[in-house]
């Protein structure tokens, strides 16, 4: 890319600078204003040239410490001075026209030069503008993209000014004195060509260096945004452009019970939709918490939670008369002594009593967060006691089957599990309760047992 835009860049100051060259050389020579606007013309288009260059140059250095969104706007800004220098030089034009129209006659020599210099300028121009807007629009180069309006411009007004010598001629052959005005009114015709096209190249590079959002495009990544599965509203939505690429920055609100990894997926999903619009954009996604409408108490309790990075499971809430009575599991780091474990559930309960102001009573069950491997024994067969567990779960009629039982041994604590069938259509709520007491029987009848694990299977899950 940046080879292709500096060879095309630098061809262009070539070019123009022979262009210019000629254009002076025949227009003192013939007294045509026509061709003297065109070289003036040109000669700032050689200025022009020159500034695209060197901004192609800077333009695509990679960000760095002091440029953090790179060096992209060079290339807006070389744009905008570009189109200052036509200005100058339509100015400069129209007042030389009125001039020579009104105040002071100068007399015209068409000549077989002016006329070849003239040509060779439109087909130079020609070859120069189809270069440049070709690089242009493949690199969205702004810069490049006026040096190609420039020559773009010179192709038309050197053909004006052609019909203006042309018509000169014709009224020194035929005696027509009126005719020898259509010079300066060429020159005008040129100028108002030049003011017309640079207006609209200035306004666009303008918008660029006020960060002017492009018509339509914000309501269209609005659009996409609200598609993605769990954004619940867009906050902001904003972007600039600096050379050929954009810059966005998004604000999305999300449920505030997310995981980190949630959030980051949606981030992702929200990125993916923004360039859909803004191909390669670079894209900043900054999401906020947010509380939906349908949350309900268990959801609040565990937004609490989260808040402070803790883990609350096994969360219950009774309905006593009017008064929620809340029960929940809380893990805390097992390096933690009884003093410091106590002040965080107390603030913790604190807060959820101040945000959930129906819960009348709060009661954890402190819990340690493992954080180290348990370095167990064997694994160890146990027949008989295999076959006691399994007699229980006889008194359970909703169990359909009870297999895969290990036994291990841990600090010289007997740990059990073992895989228990259910029926397909059973609640989760239901399974829990089953699963609960089928723990709790099997401690009680086998009071050797540490700790019981059982794993829920539906009954397809078996038939595979």
């Amino acid at each position: 890319m940046r080879r292709e835009k500096r060879a095309v860049a630098g061809t262009s100051v070539l070019a123009a600078l022979v262009i210019t060259t000629l254009k002076i050389v025949v227009g003192i020579a013939t007294g045509s204003l026509g061709i003297l606007s065109e070289a003036a013309h040109s000669g700032l288009d050689l200025i022009a040239a020159l500034v695209t260059f060197f901004s192609v140059r800077v333009s695509d250095k990679p960000a760095d410490a002091d440029h953090q969104y790179g060096h992209g706007k060079f290339e807006n800004f070389s744009a905008f001075i570009e189109t200052g220098l036509l200005m100058v030089a339509c100015a400069w034009i129209v007042y030389e026209a009125i001039k020579r129209l009104f105040f002071h006659s100068v007399e015209i020599e068409p000549s077989v030069a002016a006329f070849m210099v003239m040509f060779l300028s439109i087909a130079v121009d020609a070859w120069r503008s189809r270069a440049l807007g070709r690089i242009a629009r493949k690199y969205d180069s702004q810069a490049l993209e006026a040096d190609a309006l420039h020559f773009s411009t010179d192709v038309w007004s050197s053909a004006v000014v052609i019909l203006g010598l042309a018509l000169v001629w014709a009224g020194r052959s035929a005696g027509v004195e009126w005719l020898r005005q259509a010079d300066p009114i060429a020159a005008l015709f040129v100028a108002g060509v030049v003011v017309s096209v640079s207006w609209r190249l200035a306004r666009k590079t303008a918008d660029v260096l006020l960060d002017a959002a492009p018509v339509g495009v914000r309501s269209q990544i609005l659009d996409r945004i609200r598609t993605v599965d769990g954004v619940l509203e867009v906050d902001r939505v904003r972007f600039r452009k600096a050379g050929n690429r954009f810059f966005a920055d998004v604000s999305v609100g999300l449920e505030r019970n997310f995981t980190f990894q949630r959030s980051e997926q949606v981030s992702d999903a929200v990125t993916s939709r923004v360039r859909e619009v803004l191909p390669d954009a670079d894209v900043m996604v900054h999401s906020v918490p947010r509380a939906r409408r349908t949350e309900n108490i268990f959801d609040r309790i565990r937004a609490v939670a989260t808040r402070h990075n803790f883990n609350v499971h096994d969360v219950s809430v009774q309905d006593l008369k009017g008064a929620l009575h809340v029960e929940q599991h809380l893990e805390l780091d097992e390096q933690l002594s009884m003093k410091q474990a106590h002040d965080e559930v107390t603030r913790l309960e604190t807060e959820m009593r101040g945000e959930i102001p129906e819960i009348a009573t709060i009661l954890t069950h402190i819990e340690s967060e493992p954080a180290t491997i348990e370095r167990g024994e064997e694994i160890v067969r146990e027949p008989e006691l295999e076959k006691q567990l399994k007699n229980i779960v006889r008194d359970f009629p909703e169990v359909i089957d009870v297999h895969e039982f290990q036994f291990k041994r841990v600090r010289a604590r007997l740990y059990a599990s073992c895989h228990c069938t259910l029926p397909d259509d059973m609640p989760l709520s239901r399974v829990h309760d089953v699963q609960t007491s089928l723990e709790m029987r099997f401690k009680h009848d086998a009071p050797e047992l540490f700790r019981v694990l059982i794993h829920p299977e539906p009954v397809t899950d078996n038939r595979r």
